[in-house]
């Protein structure tokens, strides 16, 4: 069979794309949605996000060190979609979308009570990577419904 070469590109498509919440003391939470996430190390447990620098959480995360990955499920696909279209400089994202803040336990940034999965992550490194920075965190805590 014979081959073809494309530009060098990421062919690991499919992935699951999640909301990311932050909050920095004493303002608005908000939400980003971000694609690009993973494991990278299971003990201790980590994972990692990655972000453009223009993004309004990238400073919130880079100055809190913490973040909330919140995976998604049918009933919140559209607030995923808006939350990756809207910029939380502009508006409350929380509101807009219905959606629920509520206290982690072991970082201060919120979680979303109505994500089925929430993971409290505590950042160890940054990576500058090119369009996006890498955001490699510690898990702290890990939130399920009932």
């Amino acid at each position: 069979m014979a081959r073809e070469y494309w530009k060098p590109g990421n062919m690991l498509y499919p992935l699951p794309a999640v909301m990311v919440s932050c909050q920095r003391p004493g303002e608005k939470p908000n939400i980003v949605t971000v694609a690009w996430a993973g494991t990278v190390c299971s003990d201790p447990a980590m994972l990692s996000i990655s972000v453009r620098p223009s993004r309004y959480s990238h400073d919130i995360i880079e100055e809190t060190g913490e973040f909330v990955v919140n995976l998604i499920d049918e009933k919140t696909t559209r607030a995923m979609d808006f939350c990756g279209v809207k910029s939380g400089r502009d508006i409350d994202k929380f509101k807009e979308c219905h959606l629920t803040a509520i206290p982690s336990k072991t970082v201060s940034a919120p979680s979303i009570e109505e994500c089925p999965v929430s993971i409290e992550c505590r950042v160890k490194q940054i990576l500058r990577l090119g369009s996006h920075d890498m955001f490699v965190a510690e898990v702290t805590a890990v939130s399920v419904e009932d």
